[in-house]
Parts: structure tokens; sequence; C-alpha cells
């Protein structure tokens, strides 16, 4: 008896410990070309952590761990939305072509911290048409603290109505308050900084204000983990200072970058911080500022060292590691790894088989309409010149094999190359190997006749610097193309699809985040 009770107990420990999220559900008039993504909304590197294909009927189903309890982004379409997730959870969605994820309905262990959810949304938007907020931000002092424990109040109160219509766990309640308090702090700093720039920049606030500002923030540590809009109040808050520290140090110094810089006006000039708080700023700012396609390898090498050296949360640091290797790709000269691909006829294929001969190889997946739009026609050109001196190979990451065969012998057909099919599409061996997401889709790899990495991973063939690759390669030297003639893929390499913004290089640690 002993023995079964053992193991029942461990049975419940399990399943009280899982991350997986099981999710299924039906979008009425839904596309085969669009797909659903999940992606954790209070990460520092926000990569898909699923990306899920619609059947013809509308209805989709897969699993994925989910690293924590908390909000995240739900894609289709181009539209997202917010969706409160926990490890274990068992949730069918439902919703239409024209509107989701704008709008959906949650059935499953996940539909009363949604309902909640979705009723509070709802409530703000109504109640932010009855708030005047500009003319809030020109009153005076007291008058504009007076208003914004109105509003705080009124949002709560509304918060508690929805507790007890709803029955929702205490974390995303938590959550919730926490952001109304987050969105607060962002309108006081705002009603700081525009009195300041109203021709008074001695402007400074009272006691009452900063004590406010203090009792907003008395989950500061929370807040800092699980809400990357009290980040941004936070990088708000220290950009004029920022700024002044920058331009100090920066002079004479051309290739400096903002990640460099705001990582030593941390250590300097933000002593008190905690080390959490300093590793998500720093990380923010890293993936909006120097993590992107077009970092030159200098800048490539700065960002891991800082990575390793400066970040002290290991999972930030992985997260870091895991979008700069997917923004990135491989440094030119290291060993391409091999993996499991298998050709239509099911026989094994090994990349190391074009080793003594330069080869490119090609991601694609049938849903991605740009590919056969764009990518086809310039790829045959590309290939009718380059091959007789280099092999192509063509890896397919669609949901099944049935798929890559029907999407191979329509899009690939009489085309110069070698078809093969990552098991698992963009769950496969080679796709977590060569950190392919969607949004990188088409993606072109240039390998050199030894195996090693000859290139970045390029998603235009219309680049000068692809042809560039090629022509040392195989010593031919192709007519120069124009770049704009190649139409760029629209999910392609673009890392708001991802739900990170596009990053730019900018001195100011205070990018603009969509909330």
């Amino acid at each position: 008896m002993r023995k079964y009770l053992l193991l029942f107990i461990i049975a419940v420990f399990a399943m009280s410990c899982s991350k997986k999220v099981e999710v299924k559900g039906k979008i009425s008039g839904g596309s085969p070309l669009e797909r659903i993504e999940f992606i954790e909304a209070s990460g520092v590197a926000t990569l898909p952590l699923i990306n899920i294909g619609i059947n013809k009927d509308g209805t989709f189903a897969g699993s994925f761990e989910a690293p924590k309890s908390g909000m995240y982004v739900m894609s289709y379409g181009g539209k997202q939305n917010l969706i409160y997730l926990k490890g274990g959870q068992k949730l069918e969605i439902a919703g239409n072509g024209m509107t989701f994820p704008s709008e959906y309905t949650i059935t499953g262990d996940a539909k009363n911290n949604n309902d909640f959810f979705t009723a509070t949304q709802k409530y703000l938007s109504t109640y932010a048409q009855k708030v005047n907020m500009n003319e809030l931000m020109a009153k005076d002092e007291k008058t504009f603290l007076k208003g914004i424990e109105k509003v705080q109040a009124d949002i709560n109160k509304n918060i508690e109505e929805n507790v007890q219509k709803f029955n929702p766990d205490n974390e995303i309640v938590q959550w919730k308050k926490n952001d109304l308090s987050s969105t607060l702090l962002t309108i006081l700093n705002q009603y700081e900084m525009s009195h300041k720039q109203m021709g008074n920049p001695s402007f400074k606030v009272t006691k009452a204000f900063t004590d406010f500002e203090n009792k907003l923030q008395e989950n500061k540590e929370v807040m800092v983990k699980e809400n990357p809009y009290y980040r941004q109040y936070l990088l708000g808050k220290m950009s004029p200072d920022f700024q002044k520290y920058a331009q100090a140090n920066s002079a004479g110094k051309t290739d400096i970058t903002t990640s460099e810089l705001f990582t030593e006006y941390l250590k300097k000039n933000q002593k008190d911080l905690s080390q959490t708080t300093k590793d998500y700023l720093l990380a923010f700012v890293m993936a909006q500022s120097d993590i992107h396609p077009g970092s030159p390898e200098k800048t490539i090498e700065k960002i891991k060292k800082i990575i390793d050296t400066d970040i002290k949360d290991a999972t930030i640091k992985e997260d870091l590691k895991k979008i700069q290797f997917a923004i990135n790709g491989f440094k030119i000269g290291e060993q391409a790894p091999d993996a499991s691909l298998i050709k239509a006829d099911g026989k094994s294929y090994s990349l190391s088989s074009n080793k003594g001969k330069p080869y490119m190889m090609m991601f694609y997946a049938s849903w991605n309409p740009y590919i056969g739009e764009a990518s086809i026609p310039v790829l045959k050109e590309v290939i009718n010149f380059y091959k007789s001196k280099m092999n192509f190979v063509f890896i397919n990451v669609d949901d099944t094999k049935d798929q890559f065969v029907k999407t191979s012998n329509s899009l690939m057909k009489g085309i110069t190359g070698t078809n093969v099919y990552g098991e698992g599409g963009l769950n496969s061996d080679i796709a977590k190997k060569y950190g392919v997401y969607g949004f990188k889709l088409p993606c072109f790899i240039v390998v050199d006749k030894d195996g090693k990495i000859a290139s970045k991973p390029f998603f235009n063939l219309g680049d000068p610097e692809l042809v560039t690759v090629l022509d040392k390669q195989t010593g031919l030297s192709a007519p120069k193309v124009n770049p704009n003639v190649q139409l760029q893929p629209g999910s392609g390499m673009d890392p708001a699809a991802a739900g990170q913004q596009a990053p730019q290089q900018q001195a100011n640690p205070q990018p603009s985040q969509t909330k």
C-alpha cells in the first residue's frame, strides 16, 4: 500500500511541476498560410516557443514548454494579443479569422484567468476614453496626483469586482495590479519630464510625488522580472542621465556600442540597483540596440563578451545567447553541424556528403507565400550560374513529411539541387541547430568545401554580400544584381515578428515598446 501511495505522490508532484502547455482550437475562416505562435511576454529574448499550423478546416493543435507561469504573446496573421498561461494546462481556443487574436474565447484550465484578464482589459479600453490625460498632465502637481490616485482607485475597484466574478488565480491578479502600477509610473515620469521641457529645466517634484512613486514600486523586484513596461519606465527615468554619460564617454570612439556604454553606466552611476534589475535592463538595451541582422562581426563579439561577463542571471544569459544566435547565426569558419534529414523516398541524407564542394542551404516552408512569389525566380538564376561549382540543398521545414513531398514536387520542381526534410519542421533537429524560426524563412546559408560556415544567414538572394560570398566560394564572377529587385520576405528576419521591436543603433536606452 505504501508503495502505491508513493507512486501516487510522485505522479501528482510530476504533474504539478510540468511546464508543458497543450493547446488546441479552431479559427473559423482561418488560413493554412497563417501560423499561430506563442512567445513569453516577460522574457528578454522573445523567440517563438512554438509555431502551429492551421488546418484547412481552421483547427490547430500543439504543445510547448512554458518557461514560467505568466503572460504570453499569441500571434496570428500579423496581429498579437496577450494570454495568461501556466505550465501543465490544457486549453482550447476559439476565434474568427477576421478578428483573431484580438478577440478569442477560451475553455479548459486557462478559462478563469483569461476571462478575468479580458474583462479588465475591456474596462481599461472604455475607461481610457473617459479620462482626458492631456488635460490632467497640464495641471499643477497636487491636482495631477489627485487625478492619478482616482484613476488607480477606479481600476483597482474594477479588478476586485472581476476577481469576485471570475475567481482567477492570485498570480494573475497580482500581475494585473503590478501592470497598473507600471502604467501609472510611466505617466508620472511623463508628467515630470514634460514640465521640465516646458521652459523650466529646474522643475522638481515634491515629496508627495516621490512617495507615491515609491509606493507604486513596492514590488519592484517582481515587476522588473515580469513586466517589460516597468523596465521601460526605469530606462526612461535614467535616459537624461545616460544621455549625458554617453556623450561624455563616446567622444572620438566611432565603434563603441550602446550596450558597452550602458554596461559601464550601470556600474558607475547605478550602484544601488539590484543585480537582477541591472541584468534585465542591460538585456533589454542589448536586444533593442545591438542585436540585429546588420551587426558587424566586431559588434557581435562585443555583445557575446558582455553577455558572458556582465549578465549574472543564468536564464537571461541563456536567452540572450539564443536570440543572438537566431539573429546573427554561426561565426564564419565554424564547422557546419550535421543533422537528421530525409529525402522524399525516405532515405536519410547527410550534409557532410557535400564535403569537397561548397554548397548553399535554403530553409523554406510551404506556408510562406513569399518564397514562391519572390525567392524561387531569383533562386533559379543563382543556381543556373553557380551549379557547376557548388551544390544546393533545399531543406523543408513543413509540419509533415507528406506536406514536404507535395511542396518539393511543386515548388522545387525542375530546380537543380537536393530536396530534403527536417522531421518535425520548425521543431526538427536541423532547425534547432541552425536557429531557424518562422520569421527567418526563407533563409540561405553558404558552407565551404571543408564543411565550414562561409556566410552569415541571408534572407534576400539579391543581397550583394551574398553574391560576393558565392563568387569567392566558386571562383566565378556573377553579374551584379540590384538588391531592390528581390522582394524582401514578409516574415523573413523581422525581430518584431518574434515579439521584439526592430533594434536601432542608439545612445538612448529607452526602447519604444508597444503595449
